[in-house]
């Protein structure tokens, strides 16, 4: 029977590795491989999903465990001795944005994943000491909407102000893997920690049975991605805007980033546009490029504190503009008292997105026992609502259900020939199999500061 992992050990050489960080932030870790032993690799075994798709291997987490010992004995042999080679990445592509586009995705084998879980859990106890309070994704107790509230509360104190808009083309695909090494080095020079990185980095992609090596990026998809990912822009944005940019600023400046999603706010417009002219440059010298449309300075001030004549969104002379962050658009209206405040809906391609994904599932099930196909789809709804559901948008949620009530009928109504559902029927349907109706999850309301 397999060993139950010490939690407590573990947490203790975690603690460790992060007092240490903490109390040294200029220092360079040069040992810490000793750490990772057969108990490490249990506990990141333990936190590694077991239903993940499966790699170029073919071996899924079931068949792995059959002589867990004996094959995390045999990882943590190669894995110190050198020996370990990183397998090929598969990658598949799920759609992106309006589904026009698709995003990569890559597949490491479920070993890799173990062993690059119990590398990501090192780096985590080192950076989680260096990162900035601007930094949410992927990041132990931090979420996307603490990133919102974070960006939300001082747009409200500061009656809005000018939003830059970053969009990184292709961050993953494009991180340079040499300068990634050296901001690595910075903080980390243990040769079997940056040597295992280094194979990672430089492993082959398997892509419809061809084999390539590229030369940056970083497969979305895979377990040490994310931290690699947050680590690089840690240097090339927080500690520069924190240290170089607000210092210069005339007035207050705040940014919020979500692992490759970040937004600006400054409360002057000179200060938005000078840093807006300076980003290309700062993110160039690393080897990255902000997308040209995508990027962009919006003007977002209270609109009872425009001044006549004043720039607006493009549609008005004195109307503040919109954008839009983690799957909200932001944009102000008022309350039912009749104060102005910031709002937050659904994004349009977010809510089409959505939507998209509800149609193929509804499509490729609708043969499936009813109340398995509500159980499903109340699941999805419940989810959408825990995301979405905030004051000023119970609209938006009050169309989403509508139109995925009408998306089950309609693939209800082309399960055969007899299967057509007229409205009155389908009510009677939702009346034995209910799908949940909208309810704001989490409500803020703030009136004028």
């Amino acid at each position: 029977m397999t060993e139950t992992p010490s939690l407590t050990t573990i947490s203790t050489k975690l603690e460790r590795i992060a007092k240490q960080a903490q109390q040294a932030p200029d220092m360079a870790f040069t040992t810490l491989a000793h750490h990772i032993d057969l108990e490490w690799l249990r506990e990141a075994y333990r936190r590694t999903r077991k239903d993940g798709a499966v790699g170029v291997d073919g071996q899924s987490a079931k068949e792995y465990a059959e002589n867990l010992e004996g094959n995390l004995r045999s990882l943590l042999d190669r894995a110190k001795s050198g020996a370990y080679r990183a397998p090929p990445v598969r990658r598949v592509h799920i759609p992106k944005g309006d589904g026009k586009e698709t995003r990569p995705l890559g597949i490491p084998t479920f070993e890799d994943k173990v062993l690059q879980r119990a590398v990501a859990m090192v780096l985590e106890a080192i950076y989680e000491q260096d990162f900035l309070n601007c930094s949410f994704g992927f990041r132990p107790g931090r979420s996307a909407r603490q990133a919102l509230e974070e960006l939300w509360t001082p747009a409200v104190k500061m009656a809005g102000g000018w939003v830059v808009e970053l969009d990184i083309r292709k961050y993953f695909d494009t991180l340079d893997h040499e300068r990634l090494r050296e901001v690595l080095r910075r903080r980390v020079r243990d040769g079997v920690i940056l040597r295992l990185i280094g194979k990672w980095l430089n492993a082959g992609v398997l892509e419809d049975g061809e084999l390539s090596y590229p030369d940056a990026g970083t497969p979305q998809g895979g377990v040490i991605s994310p931290i690699l990912a947050n680590i690089y822009l840690h240097e090339v944005l927080d500690v520069w805007f924190e240290r170089e940019v607000r210092p210069r600023l005339r007035g207050r400046a705040h940014l919020v980033r979500y692992a490759d999603d970040a937004a600006m706010l400054f409360e002057y417009e000179d200060d938005a546009r000078r840093v807006l002219d300076v980003l290309p440059k700062r993110f160039g010298k690393y080897g990255l490029a902000l997308h040209p449309d995508k990027t962009r300075l919006v003007p977002f001030k209270r609109p009872d504190r425009i001044r006549p004549g004043s720039r607006g969104d493009g549609r008005g002379p004195s109307g503040p503009g919109t954008f839009s962050f983690l799957g909200f658009t932001f944009h102000w209206g008022k309350s039912l008292a009749g104060k102005w405040v910031v709002r937050m809906r659904t994004a349009k391609d977010r809510h089409r997105r959505a939507l998209g994904a509800i149609t193929q599932w509804c499509r490729l099930h609708r043969h499936e026992p009813i109340r398995e196909q509500q159980r499903v789809l109340a699941a999805k709804l419940a989810g959408h609502y825990g995301y979405y559901g905030r004051t000023g948008n119970f609209g938006r949620l009050w169309c989403f259900y509508w139109h995925v009530t009408c998306l089950w009928r309609r693939w209800l109504s082309r399960r055969s020939d007899k299967a057509y559902l007229d409205w009155a029927a389908m009510n009677r349907l939702l009346e034995r199999y209910p799908l949940p109706k909208p309810s704001v999850v989490r409500a803020r309301l703030v009136a004028n500061p």
